[in-house]
């Protein structure tokens, strides 16, 4: 009796520290507040504006990767209100469009809607940093299955911005993305 008690007591204590870990010291576990004081400011309205070029890859669930994409975005706003379209190629040479619509609030807080997003995701910009969670629905042929994704997109001084989205089932990490965003410039547009 005692060495199952033990066991038990072993158990709880192992499953503590994974949930402590998980909770306080991984990805998951940050906060907007986390950046606050940094620089240089994410500023929506300036950095996620025009024709954006971005590029990523997409990490499976057993973190290697299982698809590279490239996507050509547009942001516009008006006042608090930004339309962002997204046009995906992935290396497979499948497209994937979307919409999203972000209102920013006074206080640094986002809202995010899209046609794949259940209901409306929440976030917060500070410092360079923005964070963003939302339910996903994925398309039919990819399972149908919703997920919860935690978005956090930072600003790197050369006005680059890098993204790093998480996408858990139950908890569990099934996906992940890491992708650049950057401004197209004037001359590249022309050169194009």
């Amino acid at each position: 009796m005692d060495v199952l008690y033990y066991m038990l007591i072993g158990a709880i204590v192992v499953l503590s520290l994974v949930l402590l870990h998980q909770r306080k010291m991984t990805f998951i576990a940050q906060n907007p507040d986390d950046y606050d004081s940094a620089t240089p400011e994410l500023n929506l309205r300036e950095h996620l504006n025009g024709p954006i070029l971005c590029e990523g890859v997409i990490y499976g669930p057993l973190g290697r990767v299982s698809s590279r994409f490239t996507a050509d975005m547009n942001v516009t706003w008006d006042g608090n209100v930004g339309t962002m379209t997204e046009r995906f190629t992935y290396d497979n040479g499948s497209t994937q469009d979307r919409c999203w619509t972000l209102t920013l609030g006074n206080d640094g807080s986002v809202k995010a809607t899209a046609p794949d997003v259940v209901g409306e995701g929440q976030g917060a910009a500070k410092g360079p940093a923005l964070q963003l969670l939302y339910k996903i629905k994925l398309a039919e042929d990819a399972g149908g299955h919703v997920l919860d994704a935690v978005d956090w997109m930072y600003l790197v001084e050369n006005g680059t911005i890098i993204n790093r989205s998480q996408f858990r089932k139950f908890g569990i990490k099934v996906a992940e993305l890491v992708a650049t965003m950057r401004k197209v410039e004037t001359q590249q547009k022309e050169a194009a």
